[in-house]
């Protein structure tokens, strides 16, 4: 009973021995489990390189609205001791009245870019224009008083006499433009880039 009880327990531990060794840990892979929640946020990164400036862009003319060089037309009262004008601007409209500024230039040289003779309005100036010529505003509309005909006129195949207005619309209170002399049209026309 000994020698078959040792037989036993021997032919079970080398079972187990042989099963143990023929079994291999390298099998084929199994299925990819569910993922795992969301880990917390990292640190940001370094900051980058910062790139280069782009170039200054041109100055504008923000809101300003300026006219042609327009014909005018005055009418005189019934002893021709006062003519008056009116030129439409349609869009002068209360709040450029109130807040911002109006001007007005009279080119009493030709209609071309080497005979200018552009002075701001009012004047009064009887020698070297000839007249006196005051200068009204109201919603839509510039009224121009004068103490003779002022009206454009053409001769020898150029125009005299003709009127530009620009509105500036009200920025911020008290905002000037820095050196530029609003009564000398050549600066008004390079600061605000008008054509000509």
């Amino acid at each position: 009973m000994k020698l078959k009880l040792f037989a036993f327990y021997s032919a079970f531990f080398l079972a187990t021995a042989i099963l143990l060794v023929s079994c291999s840990k390298d099998g084929p892979a199994g299925a990819t489990g569910p993922a795992g929640p969301a880990g917390p946020a990292g640190p940001p990164g370094a900051a980058g390189v910062p790139g280069t400036a782009g170039a200054p862009g041109a100055p504008g003319t923000a809101n300003v609205i300026y006219s042609a060089w327009l014909d005018v037309n005055y009418t005189p009262n019934t002893d021709s001791s006062l003519w008056v004008a009116q030129v439409p601007a349609p869009l002068m409209v209360d709040s450029i009245l109130n807040k911002g500024e109006v001007k007005v230039y009279l080119n009493a040289g030709k209609d071309s870019t080497t005979k200018n003779f552009i002075v701001p309005l009012p004047i009064y100036d009887p020698f070297a224009i000839g007249a006196i010529i005051n200068v009204y505003f109201s919603t839509q509309r510039i009224t121009l008083a004068a103490s003779d005909d002022m009206g454009t006129f053409t001769q020898a195949g150029a125009k005299y006499y003709q009127y530009r207005y620009i509105l500036i619309p009200g920025g911020k209170a008290a905002r000037v433009a820095a050196g530029i002399n609003w009564n000398k049209y050549e600066e008004v026309k390079k600061y605000l880039r008008l054509p000509d």
